[in-house]
């Protein structure tokens, strides 16, 4: 599926962020690579080692259990579990995080069309903000208005989608979701808007 596979009177797009337009494992494999490099220089711990340990708890286990699995192996990191949190949400990264390719496609053509776009993401409000700021966007930023539900009520709850509405004068007809989650699937059908899982466009 690409835009042009779209109801063509559909003029506002919505997207999450995490796993919709990056994967959201580049942010995290980054902020492990950081965090196990500061405990390889302040507690003398293999980083490669933790690094593997980290990303391995990810595949097997989700980004929840990773400090534990860490704490398990190496005791004397448990000090530094502000620092792990801290990186979580403000981690400088070594590398910008890159858009799926076929999601760069589908907004540069939305831009082309002249229609809106939006992110509307759930999440810590800080953390969310500097992902969107290390992503390549490759000029599409200016582009986009972000709504980070935290400041109003989290998605499946529609509020953020109603006061998208409000404030960009658009009608539910209007609008498209692409969405990877019942929380999203939910939020769209709550408010009354079409919506499609981003696989169908990667």
């Amino acid at each position: 599926m690409n835009y042009k596979d779209v109801d063509k009177r559909k003029s506002a797009f919505i997207f999450e962020l995490d796993d919709v337009l990056y994967p959201q494992k580049d942010y995290l494999y980054q902020v492990y690579y950081l965090f196990a490099n500061l405990l390889e220089y302040t507690e003398l711990v293999d980083a490669k080692e933790t690094t593997g340990l980290m990303t391995d708890t990810y595949v097997s286990e989700g980004a929840h259990a990773v400090f534990n699995r860490v704490v398990e192996k190496f005791p004397i990191a448990k000090k530094h579990k502000v620092a792990f949190d801290n990186l979580l949400v403000t981690a400088k990264l070594p590398l910008k995080l890159l858009l799926f390719q076929n999601m760069l496609s589908l907004l540069q053509e939305v831009v082309v069309d002249r229609k809106k776009l939006f992110i509307v993401t759930n999440g810590n409000v800080e953390q969310q903000v500097n992902k969107i700021k290390q992503i390549e966007w490759h000029g599409l930023e200016k582009y986009l208005t972000c709504y980070f539900t935290e400041e109003t009520v989290p998605k499946p709850e529609p509020d953020v989608i109603v006061l998208l509405m409000q404030e960009h004068n658009l009608q539910r007809r209007d609008i498209v979701m692409i969405e990877n989650s019942d929380t999203d699937r939910l939020c769209a059908e709550a408010v009354g808007i079409d919506y499609f899982n981003v696989d169908k466009f990667l």
